[in-house]
């Protein structure tokens, strides 16, 4: 059953409910600037009135100067409450966008690796990028313009009705005709506005992925077909660009339209009332402004309710994303952990990603401290997801994992994860200084324990050769080999020194030299170490205390290299086909 989805109303009180008072604020602010604009057209009525009757007297100069003066009180204060608004609108919005980023970056971190295994990573970006920055931006421009509008139509309608009723009528009548419009549009193009975020995640999506293999494509001679995929998604963009901000685009020529045609109606009602003696021309005069004042928010409501679909589109991904299932939290375990000694239990452990589709099976093992233990088998055996396991990312469904004798499924994460360093086949370095890689998260530990690391290892000559040593930042300009990678990674766990280490596929994309300086590097790095290893390169794990073999989740062979290659089974033909390539 599909979790309800959080509506946008509620995200509003959810995540920005520390600025709904600052909202408030700009509101009332905006009530009262435009209240001070629907003031000024009585003035200018007023105005008039007594220029007329001067022109049949003599004019009173100091009464006009006395509403000129009002008029400048009016429209100052009206100045000042719309700056005000401005100013807070725009420090609202930036800031809820802010604060929505700041929930997006943590809901990444609580995220089950499910979740990543199922979503383009463009599209988990185009989130944090393009939907924010829409959202943000349109609800800057939009919202401060609606409630003003609203004010304006509200307060004009008041005015006009008070001023003179025939006239208020005859301009309200003519505006429901073109808002009856608009509505019907502004609902036609909120699909398109949908639709637009999403094709520009895919189109995002796409380009990330086709820029980050852009060597493969250019390999395989796939330029033409990668072109081709990237112009009919980007075809299927600009028709919904186009459909979106051509029904949002009418809508202004529309209220013009509207607009003019209530000039038209109110010139033709006001000078029937006139010959009749019922309207002075004063009346006339301020229902012209009354009339400006109408339909200029008409036209602006339009424009912001198009923004708005826009927002309201880019919100509901973001909502969408915040709404995901969220990994078991376990911040807080039962038990604790500060130092484990190195002692592993695997008990009858069974996994499965669906439902009927087991991919760990009944699987046991049993690791002392200090082991060396390999975990071999074929692609797709298991061996990668019994470390996902056991580093607490994916929850198992039945059995035990235990640390030290006690149950993980009672330690936190952190717990966990604190006690192992880890070498993966993909060395990931960060754009940072040599020094602060090699420290990751610990900046406390000495720089001596870093130059020791780097000497063990080897790399300590490389990176003196650096233009600033341990002192280089590692962007683009550096340019580092995949075994060179590889030994900073194997420093920073020597560096980190945890009681448990898991190498997986840790040398299998490098050549064979280069392997045989990892492998130096790694021996010293496993050294009082329990140590899980991963390898499909079988002769890099002769040595293990124990060699697990696995096929389809289960282990079906278990022992030291030698014992497994004298039973001539499972594992002797993994190993020796790898010498049969070679020779045929």
């Amino acid at each position: 059953m599909d979790k309800p989805k959080t509506g946008i109303l509620a995200g509003i009180r959810k995540y920005g409910k520390n600025y709904l008072y600052a909202m408030i604020v700009a509101a009332l602010m905006a009530v009262v600037g435009n209240i001070a604009t629907l003031l000024g057209p009585n003035q200018l009525s007023r105005i008039t009135n007594l220029i007329s009757k001067g022109l049949r007297g003599s004019i009173d100069l100091q009464a006009i100067g006395q509403i000129v003066l009002v008029l400048a009180i009016i429209y100052a204060v009206g100045a000042i409450m719309s700056y005000g608004q401005g100013y807070i609108m725009a420090t609202v919005s930036q800031a809820f966008t802010r604060d929505l980023r700041n929930n997006v970056s943590h809901k990444i971190n609580r995220l089950p690796l499910t979740y990543f295994d199922e979503h383009d990573e463009g599209d988990t970006l185009s989130r944090v990028t393009n939907d924010l920055d829409t959202f943000g931006q349109s609800l800057n421009q939009s919202l401060g313009t609606l409630i003003s509008s609203v004010v304006l139509i509200v307060g004009s309608i008041i005015m006009m009705t008070y001023t003179n009723w025939i006239l208020s009528l005859t301009a309200v009548v003519s505006a429901v005709l073109g808002m009856t419009i608009t509505v019907l549009l502004l609902r036609k193009s909120q699909g398109y506005f949908t639709s637009q975020q999403q094709q520009l995640a895919e189109v995002s999506g796409y380009v990330e992925e086709i820029y980050s293999g852009h060597e493969v494509v250019k390999l395989y001679n796939d330029t033409d077909n990668a072109v081709k995929t990237f112009t009919s998604l980007n075809t299927k963009l600009y028709n919904s660009v186009w459909k979106s901000q051509f029904l949002s685009g009418i809508m202004q020529p529309l209220m013009t339209f509207i607009g003019n045609f209530g000039y038209v109606a109110v010139s033709v009602v006001g000078a029937l009332l006139v010959l009749n003696g019922t309207a002075s021309i004063g009346v006339i005069v301020a229902f012209m402004v009354f009339v400006r004042i109408f339909t200029q928010p008409l036209s602006q409501i339009t424009q912001a309710f198009s923004s708005l679909q826009s927002a309201q589109a880019a919100f509901r991904r973001v909502l969408d994303f915040l709404d995901e299932d969220e990994a078991s939290t376990d911040e807080q375990g039962v038990a604790t952990i500060e130092r484990a000694s190195g002692k592993i239990d695997f008990d009858h452990v069974n996994f499965e990603y669906e439902p009927g589709e087991p991919i760990i099976k009944d699987f046991s093992a049993h690791v002392k401290p200090g082991q060396k233990v390999a975990i071999v088998g074929p692609t797709g055996a298991g061996k990668t997801t019994l470390i996902s396991l056991l580093m607490k990312f994916y929850q198992y469904q039945g059995g035990t994992i235990k640390l030290d004798d006690q149950d993980i499924a009672n330690l936190s994460a952190a717990d966990v994860r604190s006690q192992f360093d880890m070498v993966l086949q993909d060395a990931w370095l960060f754009e940072d200084t040599v020094m602060a890689n090699l420290k990751y998260n610990q900046p406390d530990i000495p720089d001596e324990t870093v130059y020791k690391a780097t000497e063990v290892v080897g790399l300590d000559h490389f990176i003196k050769t650096l233009p600033d040593g341990y002192d280089t930042v590692l962007d683009d300009s550096v340019s580092l080999s995949v075994g060179q990678k590889q030994l900073m990674t194997i420093a920073r766990a020597l560096v980190r020194n945890k009681p448990m280490l898991i190498l997986d596929e840790a040398t299998s994309s490098v050549d064979t030299r280069t392997e045989e300086q990892l492998q130096k590097a790694m021996d010293v790095l496993t050294k009082g170490r329990t140590s899980l290893v991963i390898a499909h390169r079988l002769s890099t794990i002769k040595n293990a205390d124990n060699i697990l073999v696995l096929n389809y989740g289960e282990v079906i062979e278990s022992g030291t290299h030698d014992e497994l290659i004298a039973a001539d089974g499972f594992y002797a033909n993994l190993y020796n086909s790898q010498f049969e390539s070679l020779t045929a």
